[in-house]
């Protein structure tokens, strides 16, 4: 089931990117993992289920990082043997990328937005043979990312627009973006969760516009994307990373029914 999902993908249909921002627990994933795997069923589209083991960018020395990666993998290991979904999380280094590889439980590796143009952590993690995901840096031109890609040798590539810096706490979205790095021939995704961050904004944590998850995620779908990516959790407020920022599990099926509408009008 995992691997017909990823040949969707690689066949060029429409797809999800969702989970929690980091493994808080196995339940947890599980619970999300469940929930997400049964609408996307339903509506007829991919699914990988994301979650990171381990939040090396933190602005605080003493917020909750995750798991680690030897507990990670087994937590991601569990949700893809029991729900028979791809599953991604992010990877710093790489030395991370030997230990994920060897694990064999990954099936796309995420390069964060702060290490986009970080060569070796690039090259290291295309060589898997495993799909990849970067994510455009808040500092970065759209037109950049087609040099990004350009260092690894793979169409396995997934580009993932979540901002740009605004002056100081903000994020903006210039949605040329997503129709320049289209350009390139990879998958183009639209992070509707971190697109509305407010970097810092809770003094020792980021916060975020969660209200305007959905009404962003229209737009993304209107001017055309191959994926969408949304961190959610059952109860944001009570979230131990990006409280502030993930959408309500509750609220998944509104925003996948609203994005296919406009993706199929707009055929």
């Amino acid at each position: 089931m995992a691997a017909n999902a990823l040949d969707r993908i690689e066949k060029g249909e429409f797809f999800l990117i969702a989970g929690p921002c980091v493994i808080e627990s196995e339940q947890l994933c599980l619970e999300v993992a469940e929930r997400v795997s049964e609408l996307a069923k339903r509506m007829h589209i991919p699914y990988i289920f994301k979650a990171s083991y381990k939040k090396a960018n933190r602005l605080s020395g003493d917020s909750f990082t995750g798991p680690g990666i030897k507990s990670g993998l087994k937590v991601l290991e569990s949700v893809k043997e029991k729900l028979a979904v791809p599953v991604l999380t992010d990877v710093h280094e790489t030395i991370e990328v030997d230990a994920a590889a060897a694990a064999e439980v990954l099936d796309v590796l995420q390069i964060p937005a702060f290490l986009c143009r970080q060569t070796d952590l690039l090259v290291k993690a295309a060589a898997t043979g495993r799909w990849v995901n970067i994510k455009k840096g808040q500092f970065l031109a759209p037109e950049d990312m087609a040099k990004i890609a350009a260092k690894v040798d793979s169409k396995k590539l997934m580009l993932t627009e979540r901002g740009s810096s605004f002056g100081y706490r903000n994020l903006v979205v210039d949605f040329r973006s997503l129709l320049i790095m289209k350009q390139t021939g990879l998958r183009v995704v639209f992070d509707a969760t971190h697109s509305l961050q407010l970097p810092g904004g809770g003094g020792k944590v980021s916060t975020g516009q969660p209200e305007f998850i959905i009404p962003m995620a229209k737009a993304a779908a209107a001017v055309g994307i191959d994926g969408l990516f949304v961190e959610t959790h059952p109860n944001p407020s009570g979230a131990l990373s990006d409280a502030g920022a993930m959408l309500p599990l509750g609220k998944m099926e509104e925003l996948l029914e609203f994005v296919l509408k406009i993706r199929e009008a707009s055929k």
